[in-house]
């Protein structure tokens, strides 16, 4: 199972896609629970857990992290950070951590604007630096009006520094933007050719890591997803600094989404919602974001408006499904190459 830890609300940064640090009063910037509670209810639930530091930004908070590691065992660790303040976190720490998720949109002038200046070159130089270390890599991408899905993609991959990539549309929290015209004009589209330059690797044999299309085709080998692809709820939960446990890291001022708290929780037992069990495309979406399906801040329409585009990107990941077992038919792949968890590393399938 996957446990998001998070350290603190607060965030050195104001992204204009989040705006920065929770309020103390909704997420604490302390831990307010003993450690060992946390160790506690993990063992108790866990035989071979997953624990990703989550904030906020969780360096904010790296005496709280080294407690944890020197406190709770893990099968796997990790970190989801903006990938700026690295430094804060002893090296020994690094040394003992399998997986970094550093937030980076693609280009230096397209994650600037958003982050603040300097902060990609921040982020590439601390994400070589934990590479260096031996930590796996991964590009956590928001992707808006500004963004063109296949030049970003790309300029992170020819940077060579992030092992995986993945990305989440800025669907969420911004007021409404012209997202039809922009999905028609540039996002499938590039999609379209970034699917094409991941298929002419698979014929060599090379499988490029780009999440949002090697998951759906782990999906396809594997009888899919029974909820959020992430595991929000059911595999996948959220210890706040409060000791508060919940379906979802995002949904902190949300009732349904807490499960419970450090003393004791209930994962879903059906976390698929009702309005997907009809739909021929679950098992490879398994309902896409818990948080968007419960709040849906652009409202029906909008909800409906952002599924629409999701399908027609599951359906083109689909498409190449016959001509990817033929590639594993005649030796060019191996199926195992093809498996992929998102849980293990905390990451988004359905963008």
């Amino acid at each position: 199972m996957l446990w998001l830890v998070m350290t603190t609300g607060k965030c050195n940064l104001i992204c204009d896609y989040c705006g920065g640090s929770f309020p103390k009063d909704v997420v604490s910037w302390q831990s307010k629970y003993n450690v060992l509670q946390l160790k506690q209810v993990i063992e108790k639930n866990d035989k071979s857990p997953t624990i990703i530091f989550y904030g906020g930004e969780p360096l904010m908070n790296p005496k709280f992290i080294m407690k944890v590691m020197d406190t709770v065992r893990a099968s796997r660790w990790g970190i989801q950070t903006n990938g700026t303040a690295v430094r804060l976190l002893p090296e020994s720490y690094w040394k003992r951590m399998n997986v970094a998720l550093l937030s980076v949109d693609g280009r230096e002038d397209i994650t600037d604007k958003h982050r603040g200046k300097g902060v990609y070159r921040a982020v590439i130089k601390n994400a070589e630096y934990l590479k260096s270390m031996g930590l796996e890599t991964i590009a956590r991408m928001a992707v808006t009006k500004d963004s063109d899905i296949y030049e970003e993609v790309m300029h992170l991959i020819n940077l060579r520094v992030f092992d995986k990539i993945h990305w989440q549309l800025n669907v969420i929290w911004s007021e409404r933007w012209d997202f039809e015209n922009w999905t028609e004009n540039s996002y499938l589209p590039g999609l379209t050719k970034l699917m094409d330059f991941f298929m002419e690797n698979l014929k060599e044999g090379k499988v490029v890591k780009i999440i949002p299309f090697l998951g759906v085709i782990s999906a396809h080998f594997t009888g899919g997803y029974r909820g959020s692809p992430c595991g929000a709820g059911y595999s996948s939960i959220t210890v706040t600094p409060e000791g508060r446990i919940l379906s979802c890291p995002i949904a902190v001022r949300e009732k349904w989404a807490e499960l419970g708290s450090v003393n004791g929780f209930r994962l879903l037992e059906d976390p698929l919602p009702d309005y997907c069990k009809s739909c021929d495309l679950n098992k490879y979406c398994g309902g896409r974001c818990l948080y968007a399906s419960n709040e849906r801040y652009w409202g029906d329409d909008g909800f409906q408006v952002v599924d629409s585009v999701n399908k027609r990107y599951l359906r083109l990941v689909i498409s190449k499904i016959p001509e990817i077992e033929k590639l594993i038919e005649g030796g060019v792949l191996s199926k195992e190459d093809l498996i992929y968890d998102p849980v293990q590393d905390s990451t988004e399938v359905i963008p």
